[in-house]
Parts: C-alpha cells; structure tokens; sequence
C-alpha cells in the first residue's frame, strides 16, 4: 500500500511541475559544461605530469595510470580517450600501510577526501580509510593494498602538486 501511494504521489508531481531543475542548478550545470573541455586537458596533463614525476621517483613501488609508456592500456587510453587518459589513478608507496597513512597526512595542497572528478586534487589511502572494514586479502582483491595511494588530480600548477607529493613522501 506504502508502494503504490508513493508511486502515485511522485507520478503526479511529475506529471504537474515536470522533471526540472531549479533555474540556479540549471544555470551552474551549463556553465559547468561549456569549460568542460579546457578542464578536462588540464586535469589530463596535470595528471600525466605527476605520473611521470612518480615514475621516477625511488621512494614510489609502481605506478598504475593508462597514459604511461609502460602501461598495458597504454592502447585502449590512446583508441577511447585520445584527449589523454584521465586524472585518477593509483600508485604504491614504499614502506606499506604506515607509509601511506603518512603520506596522506602529510599533503598541503591535496585534500584528504573519497570523491573524485573534483577541480582540486584529492588523495586517498584506501586501505585505511573507504576499505579500512575488509581483510587484507579482501582488501588486495580489491586493489587496495596497504601501500595504494589513489590520486585525483586537479587544475592546480602540476609543479605544485609535484612539490607537495614530494614532500610528503618524506
């Protein structure tokens, strides 16, 4: 009964005032697309800036993102995203679970959150935060082993995010 007056009632909301979003939220979403493009090359350079700089880096095991020379979907990012191969990807810290708690304590300019897509660069350590309820192995099944850091990269100056992962890798 519950069902039936709650399909009811939301079919002649529907119906009378229509599926539509408040002028403001209209307003912000198309703004927010007609930038779209110009964010998208630079949250897709920014990343493969700070996926190079990682390579390279003694103190970071591996480094998990398609736009990389080494990666096995080098290929597949290069056919379905020829803009470049996106702003999130993952990386392993030297020195397991502790390490990357660290790590993620010790970022300036990153912010410590679980959404992505955002326009500043966010870190996460999934092991100790959004899969902290597994086991260790449920946890590796997942890809979110102790030493898995999971970066979103921003708009911010590449150099800077480099100077702050930097420093933060101790």
């Amino acid at each position: 009964m519950d069902f039936a007056f709650t399909t009811k009632a939301r079919a002649v909301v529907l119906r009378d005032y229509g599926p539509a979003m408040a002028p403001m939220n209209a307003f912000l979403t198309i703004t927010g697309i007609e930038t779209l493009h110009v964010r998208m090359e630079r949250h897709c350079a920014n990343a493969m800036a700070v996926a190079e700089f990682l390579v390279g880096d003694p103190r970071v095991a591996w480094v998990s993102y398609a736009g990389l020379e080494n990666s096995p979907y080098r290929a597949l990012a290069r056919k379905y995203m020829p803009g470049g191969a996106g702003a999130v990807f993952t990386f392993g810290v030297k020195g397991g679970y502790e390490a990357g708690i660290r790590m993620v304590e010790s970022v300036n300019l990153f912010s410590h959150l679980a959404n992505i897509g955002d326009t500043r660069s966010l870190i996460l350590h999934p092991a100790s935060t959004t899969h902290r309820q597994l086991t260790e192995e449920q946890r590796i099944a997942a890809g979110a082993g102790p030493d898995v850091i999971r970066l979103s990269i921003g708009l911010e100056t590449a150099a800077d995010l480099i100077a702050d992962l930097s420093q933060a890798l101790g």
